[in-house]
């Protein structure tokens, strides 16, 4: 039975949040197009009134993910301009808006076991100028001595995203694994692990100092 109609103007976004979350739950070849419209509360004709197919609407869903960072990473980059404060900035941002929302993680790790030759041309696509953005800043900053000369840029961009979606989409589980408050320890040692494998030991010092300096 399906619900009542929502408004109109709202049923493409309600949409493109139920397919990502029933997406993610079951996957894209398990997920059909009658389940969407009835999380939404419409008929499937009126879901098809906005996207002409379901591949239509998980590249929909898709384009929002990545619309994100195209609009954020450029502004995260030129905002801080310190190693650290980088780090901080663009790190921070991606935990945040993952755990914002587990789904967009959990959609994404689907895509990559489901479709793993769709996921290659995204990769190669509309994800790469990020990658490269952020590649860059790590280069730069190995010339300046601030990160491990060793420190491949672009395979380390894509360990720590993969990290930051898979500790996003079983989040969950550090309450059964942790003592106490689980989330907020499992998020701090998660930093510190990308921190540490990019930064020496030194950084980390003349980090606390420049803190020291700043709070006289």
């Amino acid at each position: 039975m399906v619900a009542s109609r929502a408004p109109d103007t709202d049923v493409r976004v309600a949409t493109l949040s139920a397919a990502m979350r029933l997406f993610a739950a079951h996957g894209f070849e398990g997920t059909a197009l009658q389940d969407i419209a009835d999380a939404v509360g419409v008929t499937k004709p009126a879901i098809l009134h906005h996207f002409p197919s379901k591949e239509h609407m998980r590249q929909a869903v898709l384009d929002v993910i990545l619309s994100h960072w195209n609009e954020a990473l450029p502004r995260l980059l030129l905002a801080a301009t310190a190693g650290d404060d980088r780090f901080d900035a663009v790190f921070g941002e991606t935990c945040r808006f993952f755990a914002t929302d587990p789904d967009r993680a959990r959609m994404l790790m689907r895509e990559a076991l489901d479709r793993p030759a769709e996921v290659r041309k995204l990769l190669r696509g509309s994800v790469r100028p990020w990658f490269a953005a952020v590649a860059g800043y790590i280069r730069s900053g190995k010339e300046k001595g601030l990160h491990y000369a060793t420190v491949d840029e672009e395979a380390y961009v894509v360990h720590i995203l993969l990290l930051v979606l898979a500790a996003a989409a079983a989040a969950p589980l550090a309450s059964a694994a942790l003592d106490g408050d689980a989330r907020p320890r499992f998020e701090r040692e998660l930093a510190r692990i990308a921190h540490a494998s990019l930064f020496p030991p030194s950084s980390d010092a003349e980090r606390t100092v420049r803190k020291r300096k700043s709070q006289r």
